[in-house]
């Protein structure tokens, strides 16, 4: 994905209208076959998985960082500031969350930074309360409070004494929390508010491919194939990951 522009054959947006929906593994110009415009399903595979890749990547790494910050505010601070990240995990948790994402988008459009957005919304109370849990229990074990009372900074406290305790929670977090990331993208590809023409994602093509099942299938079967072996392989790398970071898990 990340080398889409150099692997691809053809441009993005490049139609032969006199290949149309031409079959995969037919025609040698077009192993993957051609769409309903010509356009090669290969070339536009590759652009889609590295614009779905780096919309997942983006949002995972903002959740994170969002709910890690809410997180640690949650324990240091206790009180109001407790329940009120509570409160926001409860009810983000309690929504279903295609519902959030459709009225998100029905207010600031279907620009990619609104998708970015509604990503890191999707994640970031998974984070909140990892994190709020793992720091209360450094600062009940006293190290943390021993730290303050030494006068260093709680931000410091935090980054430096604090985070590389519970990096590793955080990390297998992020890694199985990315397949989700790609399944909402795809959602809202698929359902029309996501990704928009002239850019493609693997849910537009998928959409795209829908109405074409019956006399085009490679249209939605190839994507609808990339996203299953995508989101299965990251769950093997999650589990790897959460095997070597926590050997509890072995």
């Amino acid at each position: 994905g990340l080398l889409a522009p150099w692997l691809a054959p053809y441009g993005i947006e490049d139609m032969d209208l006199m290949a149309r929906l031409v079959p995969p593994f037919t025609h040698l110009a077009h192993p993957l076959g051609t769409d309903e415009l010509g356009r090669d399903v290969l070339t536009r595979l590759l652009h889609s998985i590295r614009l779905s890749f780096l919309l997942a990547v983006t949002g995972t790494i903002l959740g994170a960082l969002i709910g890690t910050t809410l997180g640690f505010l949650a324990a240091r601070f206790g009180g109001l500031t407790d329940d009120a990240v509570n409160m926001g995990v409860d009810v983000t948790a309690s929504l279903p969350f295609i519902i959030l994402a459709l009225t998100i988008i029905a207010f600031l459009g279907t620009d990619i930074s609104v998708i970015i957005v509604i990503m890191a919304v999707y994640g970031w109370d998974r984070y909140a309360r990892l994190t709020r849990n793992l720091a209360r229990s450094a600062y009940t074990e006293g190290y943390a409070g021993a730290l303050e009372c030494l006068g260093i900074p709680t931000m410091r406290i935090a980054m430096r004494h604090i985070l590389p305790n519970i990096a590793s929670a955080l990390v297998v977090n992020m890694t199985l929390n990315f397949p989700g990331m790609i399944l909402l993208e795809t959602s809202l590809s698929f359902l029309g508010v996501g990704v928009q023409p002239p850019m493609s994602s693997l849910g537009t093509m998928l959409g795209f491919g829908r109405d074409y099942l019956t006399t085009a299938w490679w249209i939605a079967v190839v994507p609808g194939v990339v996203i299953v072996l995508s989101t299965l392989s990251m769950s093997i790398v999650g589990d790897w990951v959460q095997q070597k970071l926590e050997p509890a898990a072995r």
